[in-house]
């Protein structure tokens, strides 16, 4: 099938103001979660992206009510699934799907799920999620691709999250809410979408103390109950657009971000030359184009998330001296192959990359590997001379809404030109009412 494509013409600053849309990895497990409750939740600042609507594919698949109202936001009533079986075809397209493991396992004791997709960034293996599941009482395999869990009652533990897992924290949140007895999450995620959904469950009658530590104490409950909450906005997205900024110059307000949330990435930006200032209702970002070589080693949060390195590296490709960018999480450095297309001096080894800042790139035609590759590639393409072609354009759907008419609005030259069909035209089918 045709890619869809973005072309970017270079070498235009960005002016004015941006607003944050909800958070991409909350959406998908506030979907999920909003699913464990007997009746209809309703969520609002849901994320258009694609990743959020094949949740929301997901759970109509199980038999849940899915559907967006006049005031954009999304009802999930759970209290009509009737299958434990998540369909291959979409769990394949997201590595969040996968939180319906939790749900299942949850709501009906029982979960068949594939195992899940998602950008291709080295190995993400779902053993902590399987062992976590064991510890709870259920019996867990691994047959024919796919995670086979039963159990008749789960029972409160102790668990260790490996590597604090943002994936299996919230899988065992989802699980453990109305397991019988105590759970105790040593190790867990501290990700502010951990504690995004840690705040929804307790709203439906959860008992959860402790989301933001490395500690999480969960008081299993009969019951959950609808709620409505609003879901925070995307960290990963504000960050990046401040990225953008300083690849292309200009000044800009991003809007509805969460300076406590960005915390290490801002300062790295600051060391870099860009200037940052919090405001009461978002950042406002001015950056002269000129940027200074800055060292960086990813980390779970607060560190420095793996989410940005991508898009950073494309920032240290044009900036004055050598950096070094170190990511302890995951192997994602297939992008550099299409930085260096764009006349980018990258050289890697093992986990690292050394970066000679050249004063420009050149624009050229690229692939978008995964979702944050493809964000790195756009922030090249801002500061590059000439024009950008980046293929795999319905990749970067998954995770930035609206990101043509965003750009748009800030000043940057940038079209789509669209396959035949995108991720995102297929998946909003499930935000419409059904008749």
């Amino acid at each position: 099938m045709e890619m869809a494509c973005l072309k970017i013409k270079g070498g235009k600053p960005l002016t004015g103001e941006v607003v944050i849309s909800g958070s991409k990895n909350s959406s998908q497990a506030l979907l999920a979660a909003a699913a464990l409750a007997d009746g209809e939740c309703i969520l609002d600042n849901i994320s258009r992206g694609s990743s959020a609507a094949v949740m929301g594919l997901i759970l109509r698949a199980l038999g849940a009510e899915v559907y967006c109202d006049k005031d954009d936001r999304i009802h999930v009533n759970g209290s009509t699934i009737n299958r434990y079986q998540a369909p291959y075809e979409l769990v394949r397209m997201e590595r969040g799907s996968f939180y319906v493991s939790g749900l299942l396992l949850g709501k009906l004791g029982r979960a068949e799920v594939p195992l899940p997709g998602g950008c291709d960034i080295g190995p993400r293996p779902v053993d902590f999620h399987i062992r976590g599941f064991q510890q709870l009482g259920a019996e867990v395999a691994i047959e024919h691709g796919s995670l086979t869990a039963r159990a008749d009652k789960l029972c409160g533990n102790t668990i260790f999250v490996g590597r604090n897992s943002v994936g299996a924290t919230i899988n065992l949140l989802l699980a453990a809410a109305q397991a019988e007895g105590t759970t105790i999450l040593e190790n867990a995620a501290k990700e502010p979408e951990v504690v995004d959904l840690a705040i929804f469950l307790n709203n439906m009658g959860a008992r959860i103390r402790g989301a933001g530590t490395d500690v999480i104490r969960i008081e299993g409950v009969p019951k959950l109950y609808p709620a409505q909450h609003t879901a925070i906005p995307d960290r990963i997205e504000a960050g990046t657009y401040i990225m953008f900024a300083a690849a292309a110059g200009g000044s800009i307000r991003v809007k509805n971000a969460v300076p406590e949330h960005l915390r290490l990435p801002i300062m790295k930006l600051i060391e870099a030359g860009v200037e940052i200032k919090e405001e009461n209702d978002g950042i406002s970002v001015k950056a002269s184009g000129s940027l200074k070589a800055t060292d960086v080693e990813t980390a779970p949060y607060p560190g420095f998330a793996t989410d940005f390195q991508q898009p950073f590296c494309a920032l240290m490709s044009i900036a004055e001296g050598t950096s070094v960018v170190r990511d302890t999480i995951f192997d994602r450095w297939r992008f550099v192959d299409e930085l260096r297309r764009m006349g980018a001096d990258i050289r890697v080894e093992r986990d690292t990359a050394i970066i000679k800042g050249r004063p420009k790139l050149s624009g050229a035609p690229v692939q978008a590997t995964d979702l944050r590759a493809g964000a790195a590639l756009v922030a090249a393409g801002l500061a590059a001379e000439g024009v950008t072609r980046i293929y795999g354009a319905e990749t970067i759907d998954r995770g930035y809404e609206h990101l043509v008419d965003k750009l748009l609005r800030l000043g940057a030259d940038i079209e789509r030109e669209d396959g035949p069909q995108t991720a995102e035209s297929v998946g909003f089918s499930v935000f419409t009412r059904p008749d």
